[in-house]
């Protein structure tokens, strides 16, 4: 049997050598887009933890000023918990106006949830548990590790 002049396709050997440098292409882009998801996640984290403590930080810094009123013992001026800083806590001498500090409370990117780790100034600084006096920082609660080895928790 002769093969036309102007038939078209491929031979068996055209197809597995283009299926083969598909098969390269996908197996390097796979580890590429692993790696990418990983950093905008740590880039997420990075900024959620950041609002949250610039939140913190601003409401310890009303506090200390004497905006919100007298401070509960045992809070040393940081906030309860970390929802008054979206719920807000009232100002000293107004009756029902609230000071707020955080518009929402942030995902936690690796999680997938609004739930951080909790810190108080009472507690040991590597703790992974809450002493529930105030909230002095927060922290994921991913227990996966950084590329360089460090647990995001620590971040």
């Amino acid at each position: 049997m002769k093969r036309r002049r102007n038939q078209r396709g491929m031979t068996l050997i055209e197809l597995i050598v283009a299926f083969t440098i598909l098969s390269l292409l996908a197996a390097m882009a796979v580890p590429l887009a692993r790696h990418k998801v990983r950093r905008d996640r740590e880039k997420e984290l990075r900024q959620a933890l950041k609002e949250l403590r610039i939140g913190i930080d601003k409401y310890k810094d009303a506090c200390d000023g004497g905006k919100l009123g007298q401070a509960k013992v045992g809070t040393e001026c940081y906030p309860e918990t970390i929802e008054v800083l979206v719920e807000g806590a009232k100002q000293s001498g107004a009756s029902e106006v609230k000071m707020k500090f955080l518009r929402r409370l942030p995902r936690d990117p690796f999680t997938g949830s609004k739930e951080w780790g909790k810190r108080s100034v009472q507690d040991d600084p590597t703790s992974l548990s809450w002493g529930g006096q105030n909230v002095f920082d927060v922290y994921t609660k991913t227990m996966e590790k950084a590329p360089d080895g460090t647990a995001y928790s620590e971040w």
